[in-house]
């Protein structure tokens, strides 16, 4: 295959792109543990949700302990059903699911004592089923908020405006990042009520995308950037035949990323703009605004497109926190980053520009659950 080759490229920037999905994130940080092994260490993460809770356990610890805070984290939420079941034994796996929905998950979230419909308006008990103070102290104790306020590598954390409807990132280049902002981020509704901030309020970002590639392509340095992007729901699946797969194909697609329209978007925009720069007479080439489009025109991308394929344990996937199905998900993450850095040449192509190129791997077709 053209343009990947097994030596190992050399990129001015790479760029960590998480997608939200609760218990599947430990996924993600099985892959940023293969990137790490690999010498690929992120310059910037983009996150929402569990993507923003990873990204923020990754910027905000010294590269020699990234991955033992990230395990602190995902051993934590796990340890509340520990017991091991085989992966094709769903009915064990949904009951994990359920367990994590009566008691809530440890480091996490709780339920509150009393019922949204029993509590007065405006309380933070009327506007969710869960207390999630539990993630504030986790995060308090494994994240090193001065840290990532220095910016050594930058994070920027996906959020909606409740008010306005709006998607907002919170990026330490322009905002002091603080445990609000990640709480903000994963503040899906109705389960977690919104999070406020300097006096707005905020829901969890992926109820407008759940994968912040934009953002990552549209404000990537003029360099020559690697963007890992590590999708936790998959766009492409088979047609349901009960239920159970009803909720989680809608899930799946709901939640999934929309890479190659994305893609090609930003390819044929990015095209238009060099263009029309090229026509502009030469007295404008020295405006300000000229350089800023000249610069945003310039650079090469090459954007590596994970997805988690493990076999599902049904809808509540992302709500399936036992410590059996954590350990697979992360070491599923792990062994896809080691396969790709191992065999490049198994990345295919999948769209073509001169300025971002979409790779992938090649998968066998995905089985009926």
């Amino acid at each position: 295959m053209k343009g990947i080759h097994r030596a190992k490229p050399r990129y001015d920037c790479v760029v960590l792109v998480l997608q939200g999905g609760g218990a599947l994130g430990a996924y993600q940080a099985g892959v940023y543990e293969g990137m790490s092994e690999a010498g690929y260490a992120p310059d910037w993460i983009t996150g929402v949700s569990i993507g923003a809770i990873n990204g923020a356990l990754i910027a905000g610890n010294r590269h020699g302990k990234r991955i033992e805070r990230l395990r602190a984290f995902w051993d934590l939420a796990s340890s509340g059903v520990t017991i091991a079941a085989p992966l094709f034994f769903n009915p064990w796996r949904q009951v994990g699911a359920a367990l994590s929905s009566v008691v809530g998950v440890p480091g996490f979230f709780v339920p509150r004592v009393a019922p949204p419909a029993l509590m007065p308006d405006g309380d933070p008990g009327a506007l969710s089923i869960y207390d999630a103070t539990p993630l504030r102290k986790t995060l308090e104790q494994l994240v090193d908020f001065d840290l990532i306020n220095r910016r050594e590598v930058r994070l920027s954390i996906g959020a909606v405006n409740v008010r306005t409807g709006n998607p907002v990132y919170f990026d330490n280049r322009r905002t002091v990042i603080e445990p609000a902002h990640v709480l903000a981020s994963g503040a899906l509704p109705p389960a977690f009520a919104p999070v406020e901030i300097d006096g707005e309020y905020y829901w969890d970002g992926g109820i407008v995308s759940n994968t912040p590639l934009w953002h990552a392509v549209d404000n990537s340095p003029a360099v020559k950037t690697l963007v890992v992007q590590v999708d936790l729901f998959s766009a492409e699946g088979n047609v349901p035949k009960n239920f159970d797969q009803v909720v989680e194909r809608h899930k799946d697609i709901m939640y999934s990323s929309k890479t190659r329209f994305d893609g090609t978007r930003v390819q044929r925009l990015r095209a238009a703009l060099r263009r029309l720069l090229h026509k502009l007479p030469r007295y404008f080439k020295a405006d300000p605004d000229v350089k800023v489009l000249q610069g945003s025109s310039r650079g090469r991308i090459d954007i590596v497109h994970l997805t988690n394929r493990r076999r599902s344990s049904g809808y509540a996937k992302d709500f399936e926190f036992s410590r059996a199905t954590i350990q697979e998900l992360w070491a599923a993450g792990l062994d896809d980053a080691r396969r790709i850095v191992a065999h490049p040449e198994r990345l295919r192509r999948s769209s073509a520009s001169e300025s971002i190129r979409l790779y992938e791997p090649v998968h066998a077709p995905q089985r009926a659950g």
